[in-house]
């Protein structure tokens, strides 16, 4: 396949890499330092003791790599505009987009059914700019579940876990998905495929949204976070005000906030990716992980203090920084 990599970081550059190392070829989208490194280097993956290195085609013009099979879009949710504004030139008539990104999508509601599948969300799409490059029909969704670092421009740290869940944002099966799925197998990914990613994408939401931007908040890792017994109580308040609008729009939750709790205190003292876009004054996704959840609650009718006193307060706080 023609695979093209918009968003070549943590996730993409993994995503690229792997596929580039198993035979495809690989297209980046990439900037400065970044596209410096992996024209002179390669995409370079670190991962069990070894180093690897893969040949690409990177450009900081879409229109200079052309029509892609596949293009991975991997960038963090503000970044969403520009991307669409660019993308057009690795859009082929059948081309797929794999979107791996955290929080809720600009296409989430396709998939739940037909009385919300036309609901624009705002927070995520204000304008409808990104549905109208980017449409559902030719979106396939991907939770990732890994965790991987940039070394440095070009040069990416699989650090632990190997999971990829796709499905269609459509929410229909079709053999596109199957095709990807093996394809991505080969490449040596763990490779679920979804019959609703939206339910799968709402589960990781689920504890994304309340660790992320309260570490972020208070510069505290996960632990420390869930160590608080008062902030541990609004956290589950938040979970349990997402859990109702999940059961509302058809993907209920099958956990108990206090499950996911111990679940996160396992991985020790985590440095969030919102704490850590916040120490490296970085544009913060509040509006994917949380004011869509709000959003998604004005629309099914549940209430949201605590989502609301979440938002209000880490957008504020981005805000002060320069970072919203």
């Amino acid at each position: 396949m023609k695979v093209g990599i918009y968003g070549a970081g943590a996730i993409g550059g993994w995503i690229g890499a792997r596929l580039g190392l198993d035979g495809h070829r690989v297209a980046v989208v990439a900037r400065g330092a970044t596209l410096d490194a992996v024209r002179a280097n390669g995409l370079r993956l670190v991962e069990g003791g070894e180093t690897r290195s893969v040949v690409v085609d990177a450009s900081a013009d879409p229109a200079d790599l052309g029509p892609q099979d596949v293009v991975v879009v991997a960038v963090k949710a503000p970044a969403m505009a520009a991307v669409a504004a660019g993308i057009g030139p690795l859009l082929g008539e059948r081309t797929v987009v794999m979107t791996a990104m955290n929080g809720v999508p600009w296409w989430f509601c396709a998939g739940l059914g037909p009385e919300l599948a036309g609901t624009r969300l705002e927070s995520v799409d204000p304008s409808g700019a990104i549905a109208a490059a980017i449409p559902a029909e030719r979106t396939i969704g991907c939770v990732v579940h890994a965790s991987c670092l940039q070394d440095a421009p070009g040069v990416i740290r699989h650090h632990l876990g190997n999971g990829l869940i796709v499905g269609e944002a459509t929410g229909h099966a079709s053999e596109r998905v199957g095709q990807l799925a093996d394809a991505l197998a080969s490449a040596g990914f763990d490779v679920e495929r979804s019959a609703q990613i939206q339910r799968d994408i709402w589960f990781k939401l689920w504890g994304n949204m309340t660790m992320n931007p309260i570490s972020a908040l208070t510069g505290a890792t996960t632990d420390r976070v869930l160590g608080d017994e008062l902030v541990r109580g609004f956290a589950t308040n938040v979970m349990r005000e997402a859990a109702e609008i999940g059961r509302r729009i058809g993907i209920p939750i099958d956990q108990d906030p206090e499950d996911r709790h111990k679940v996160t205190l396992r991985l020790g003292a985590m440095k969030t990716s919102m704490l850590q876009d916040v120490i490296a004054g970085k544009p913060v996704e509040i509006d994917a992980l949380v004011s869509a959840v709000r959003e998604l609650g004005q629309v099914t009718g549940v209430a949201t203090p605590f989502t609301d006193a979440l938002l209000g307060l880490s957008r504020l706080h981005a805000r002060t920084l320069g970072l919203y």
